[in-house]
């Protein structure tokens, strides 16, 4: 899939822009934010291309000179894994000195980049902003991100220059992608699967330049492993590091099957993590926790019973996901890892049959209807599970609209207590018979 970055200083709208383009799918987008300070990472599609779409964001804290300095960084980082730029511009400030650093970064690049001049929302501001051409990127666009004038146009020629998507060779493997922070231990995980020094492994974050698939055949189990570090060795500050690292991580998140999110037990289930983690389930994705470097942390009878349930306290409410606690370094459980991660795959992959769904949650139903709402009462009368990549469930009624969020996460305890989709998100949805 494709990635458009939003890139300029703060305060121009991007924010603003990025969520008026992911709110153009009719359907719940996917988008995390606050993965680090205020970067939004989302999904979006027009005239039926489908890409990923981030706002860079920006800090607003220490000097000039630490702050230029910064956003430099974050379009540089932009600039290497996006395929499309839209660099976002104010005319109600004009040019600014910030703008002319970006400005000056743009020029030399070889990809798409889109100049946008925002808060054009009368005919001065449309004059004003012919003083944008002296920033040497040819035309601009005039939009309001506020109220989505000049978005349409803008969109209709970022989906003209973005990448068609290439269909990859099936070869019907499962492919399973190893996420999470720099440093956490994913390229030794895979090398220790693989018997082999495939991957360079080095104390410093941020080695692994490229996500590789890597096919394993042993022990009677057969699939792709991604490693997606995605950090190049580069003298970053960490919050740019991993800025980079969740860029790469978003494109292996969309295109895998399982992701096999991995953590450092001396960090916890820390911010980073979690957001990656809430990517995943938003793209409804089997999961496996592992918690790596668990051989260094000091334990008591309880130790790994407490950390667990501290990690589940930070998934809720999608806490139906397997933790298996490792040693990389030390060969610890990582077979187990491996046969979790497949059992993982095969409840995604797994089919129920309309007649069972029916005899087994019908009188489930019957005994505990859904609430009745301003004096309606929701009958169902059938359930079928649609015919997606993952498990999505439809349940026909009379009245869908009045059956709350809490009663469909009753149904999907449901289903997930007789039918075990053990690491795997459920979607329910609510159908008018």
């Amino acid at each position: 899939m494709s990635i458009v970055a939003i890139v300029g200083r703060p305060n121009v709208g991007k924010s603003t822009l990025f969520n008026r383009m992911i709110q153009r799918r009719e359907a719940i987008t996917d988008s995390v934010s606050g993965v680090t300070r205020d970067r939004h990472y989302g999904r979006s599609d027009w005239n039926g291309k489908e890409f990923s779409l981030i706002d860079t964001g920006g800090y607003v804290i220490g000097s000039d000179d630490v702050f230029e300095t910064e956003i430099d960084q974050q379009v540089e980082l932009a600039i290497d894994e996006a395929d499309a730029i839209l660099f976002m511009v104010n005319a109600e400030e004009g040019i600014t000195p910030m703008d002319e650093d970006v400005a000056q970064l743009l020029r030399k690049v070889t990809k798409p980049v889109f100049l946008v001049v925002n808060k054009v929302d009368n005919n001065k501001r449309e004059q004003d902003a012919y003083e944008f051409y002296n920033l040497g990127l040819g035309e601009y666009f005039s939009i309001s991100s506020m109220n989505g004038s000049g978005t349409g146009d803008l969109l209709d020629e970022v989906v003209k220059v973005l990448p068609d998507t290439v269909e990859e060779k099936k070869d019907d493997l499962p492919r399973f992608a190893v996420v999470g922070r720099p440093n956490a231990g994913k390229s030794s995980f895979i090398n220790a699967l693989i018997g082999e020094d495939r991957y360079i492994v080095t104390d410093i974050a941020g080695t692994t330049r490229d996500s590789i698939d890597t096919k394993y055949n042993r022990f009677g189990f057969e699939f792709n492993l991604v490693d997606t570090a995605g950090i190049r060795r580069k003298k970053k500050v960490r919050e740019d590091l991993e800025f980079y690292s969740v860029m790469r991580s978003v494109r292996a998140i969309e295109h895998c099957d399982v992701c096999i999110l991995m953590l450092d037990a001396t960090r916890g289930f820390d911010g980073q993590v979690q957001n990656i983690f809430w990517l995943a389930e938003r793209n409804r994705k089997g999961i496996v926790v592992l918690v790596n470097k668990w051989d260094l942390v000091d334990k008591e009878t309880n130790t790994a019973k407490e950390f667990e349930a501290k990690i589940r306290r930070e998934m809720e409410p999608f806490t139906d996901v397997p933790i298996v606690f490792i040693s990389v370094l030390n060969k610890q459980r990582i077979h187990k890892a491996i046969e979790t991660a497949v059992a993982v795959y095969k409840n995604r992959s797994k089919k129920i049959k309309t007649s069972q769904l029916n005899e087994t949650l019908l009188p489930l139903i019957e005994n505990y209807p859904p609430p009745s709402l301003k004096g309606k009462f929701v009958k169902i009368k059938f359930i079928t599970q649609l015919p997606t990549p993952q498990p999505q469930f439809a349940f026909f009624c009379n009245l869908p609209q009045y059956v709350r969020d809490a009663y469909k996460r009753y149904l999907e305890n449901q289903l997930r207590e007789h039918f075990d989709f053990h690491g795997v998100p459920i979607s329910v949805y609510m159908r008018k018979k």
